[in-house]
C-alpha cells in the first residue's frame, strides 16, 4: 500500500482475475481482500480491481469489525463505493456509485445497478474500490472485501429519463417545498413514490433529490413527478467537515465530496454546482454529527439551511449565526445577504416530510423560477402547511417591500411593518432587527389566525424579520419556531 495525492488517499494492493476451469464452469469468479485500515489515517482507500474482458456483473461484498470502545471514543464506521476504469480523479467521470455505510453489499450491471450505484458497462480496466474509514477504534479496523465477477453478455442499458422542469403552477404565487429528501438511494428507506406520496400529504409543490454522494436517484423521480409535483433533482454532497445541498441541477450531475476544508477545493465544486444549474447551500451547518459542522465558511453559499428535520438546540445555534451574517451585511454595505431555508431532511418513517417546509414566492412552478425565489430570499419557513404568513413594510408614500426585498425609503421615514399569520395557536411573534428582538406579541389566540403591527425607521432598524415561537418550554428560553421569515430591508441602498 503506499500513500497518494493532494488528499492523502491510501491505494491498496491490486486485485487480479484469471479466469480458470473451475469458474468457468460456474461463469463467476471471486476474491476476498483482507486488511487493517489504522487510526489517524487517510479518508480514503482505494482498491484496484483488474477487470478482465466479458465481465456482466461486478458484486462487491465488505464486512468490518466493530470492537468495544472507551466511552465517549468513536468506534468503526466504513463507507464503501465504487469507480470504473476512467479513473478516480477528482471530479473526474469514473463515479459509478456510493452507499456510505448502509449497505453492506452491491452489484452492478449494464442494465441495472444497487440503489445508489449507476448502471452501465462493465468495461474492462482498472476499477477501484473506495473504503472510506468514517471513523476508526483505537484498535484499528479490520475490513474484508470480497468481489465476484460474473462473466458473459451484457445485458442491454436503459436510457434514463427524468422528470419534467416545469409543473402546472399558479403563476406569480407562493410555493410549498422540501428540498432536502433521502431515499433508499443513499440512507433513506423510502422510495421515491413513497415520499411523493407523503410530500402530496404535506402540501408541498416542490421537492429535491438530496441523497448521499449519489445522483443514482435522478432517473427514478419521473414516473413521481406530475402537475401538482414539481421534483427537482441534486445531491447533498457529504464531505468529512460539512455537507452542502447541490439543489436543482441538471439531470446527471455528480458533485465530488473527497475533500476537506484544508484541502481548498470546496469553491471549485460550488462553482460546478452552479454551472450545472443548481444553487449551493449548506444543510445543517451547527449539526453534532460526525463530519456535520460546516466548516468550508459561506463565500460561495447561495442559501443557508437553518432549520433541519425538528427544531433543535444547533438549529437555534444556526438561527443566531445566519443573523449575525445579516447585521454584517448591512454594516458592510456593498455585501451580499445570505438567505435562509429549513428542509426535513427525512430519512425513513416517522420522519416526517415537509416539516419544515420553505414557502417561496415565484413567477412560476418550474426550477428556474423556484431557484430565483429562494436566491432573492422571497421565502419564509414554516413547519407545516398549516401556518401561513403575509408580511410587509410600507412608507408614508404607499411604498412597499416584501419578504427578501427592500423600502426604498428615507432614513428617518416612518415605516409600518405587518404580519398577518394563521395556523400558528397560541404562538407568539418576535421582529428581529439588526439591534435585535425589538418587538414581542402577546400569544396568538387558539384559532392561530392574528395581525401584528409595529412602526419604527430605517435608521433604527436596517432591517426586519419575523419569528413565530411556540410557548416556551424552559424558563426564559424563546419556544420553539413554529414559522420565520427572511428579513426586509429598510432604507435606500
Amino acid at each position: 500500500m503506499f500513500v497518494t495525492g493532494a488528499a492523502a488517499a491510501l491505494t491498496l494492493g491490486s486485485v487480479s482475475f484469471s479466469r480458470g476451469p473451475a469458474e468457468a464452469a460456474e461463469n463467476t469468479e471471486t476474491r476476498t481482500v483482507r486488511g487493517t485500515l489504522p487510526t489517524g489515517g487517510p479518508d480514503f482507500a482505494y482498491l484496484p480491481l483488474e477487470i478482465p474482458d466479458g465481465i456482466r456483473e461486478i458484486k462487491v461484498a465488505y464486512t468490518y469489525d466493530k470492537p468495544s470502545v472507551p466511552a465517549g471514543t468513536a468506534g468503526n464506521a466504513l463507507d464503501i463505493g465504487i469507480f470504473d476504469n476512467r479513473g478516480t480523479e477528482l471530479g473526474g467521470k469514473g463515479f459509478r456509485g456510493w452507499s456510505g455505510g448502509a449497505r453492506t453489499e452491491f452489484f452492478i450491471r449494464a442494465d441495472d445497478a444497487t440503489p445508489g450505484y449507476i448502471p452501465g458497462p462493465v468495461r474492462e480496466g482498472t476499477w477501484h474500490i473506495v473504503l472510506g474509514p468514517y471513523t476508526v477504534a483505537p484498535q484499528g479496523l479490520d475490513y474484508e472485501v470480497t468481489i465476484t465477477l460474473t462473466y458473459g453478455e451484457q445485458g442491454e442499458a436503459v436510457e434514463p429519463t427524468y422528470p419534467p422542469e416545469r409543473a402546472k403552477g399558479r403563476g406569480r404565487a407562493w410555493y410549498r417545498g422540501d428540498c432536502h429528501l433521502h431515499s433508499w438511494y443513499s440512507d433513506g428507506r423510502r422510495t421515491p413514490a413513497e415520499i411523493a406520496a407523503l410530500a402530496r400529504e404535506a402540501g408541498l409543490d416542490f421537492i429535491n433529490s438530496s441523497d448521499h454522494n449519489t445522483h443514482s436517484a435522478h432517473p427514478h423521480w419521473a414516473d413521481v413527478a406530475g402537475d401538482d409535483l414539481l421534483v427537482m433533482l441534486g445531491e447533498e454532497v457529504t464531505t468529512r467537515n460539512g455537507h452542502v445541498l447541490a439543489l436543482g441541477v441538471e439531470p446527471g450531475t455528480f458533485i465530488d465530496w473527497r475533500y476537506r476544508a484544508r484541502d481548498n477545493r470546496f469553491g471549485r465544486f460550488a462553482r460546478q454546482i452552479r454551472r450545472s444549474g443548481g444553487l449551493v447551500v449548506p444543510a445543517h451547518p451547527h449539526a453534532t454529527c460526525v463530519g456535520c459542522n460546516w466548516k468550508f465558511g459561506f463565500d460561495e453559499a447561495d442559501a443557508v439551511e437553518v432549520w433541519n428535520g425538528p427544531w433543535t438546540p444547533d438549529d437555534e445555534v444556526a438561527l443566531a449565526d445566519w443573523d449575525g451574517t445579516l447585521v454584517a451585511s448591512v454594516r458592510d454595505k456593498g455585501r451580499g445577504w445570505i438567505p435562509a431555508m429549513g428542509n426535513s431532511d427525512a430519512h425513513r418513517s416517522p420522519d416526517p416530510v415537509g416539516s419544515p417546509q420553505t414557502v417561496v414566492l415565484a413567477d412560476d412552478l418550474t426550477r428556474e423560477a423556484i431557484q430565483e425565489g429562494i436566491r432573492a430570499g422571497r421565502s419564509y419557513v414554516a413547519e407545516s402547511k398549516n401556518v401561513s404568513l403575509t408580511f410587509t413594510a410600507s412608507g408614508g408614500r404607499a411604498e412597499q417591500a416584501g419578504i427578501g426585498e427592500r423600502l426604498e425609503v428615507g432614513m428617518d421615514t416612518p415605516v409600518t411593518v405587518r404580519l398577518e399569520v394563521s395556523g400558528a395557536p397560541r404562538c407568539t411573534v418576535r421582529l428581529v432587527t439588526d439591534q435585535g428582538v425589538l418587538f414581542t406579541s402577546a400569544p396568538l389566540p387558539v384559532s392561530g389566525s392574528g395581525v401584528v403591527e409595529w412602526r419604527t425607521t430605517p435608521s433604527y432598524a436596517a432591517y426586519v424579520r419575523a419569528e413565530l415561537r411556540h410557548e416556551a418550554a424552559v424558563g426564559p428560553l424563546p419556544g420553539a419556531l413554529a414559522a420565520f421569515t427572511n428579513p426586509i430591508f429598510l432604507g435606500r441602498s
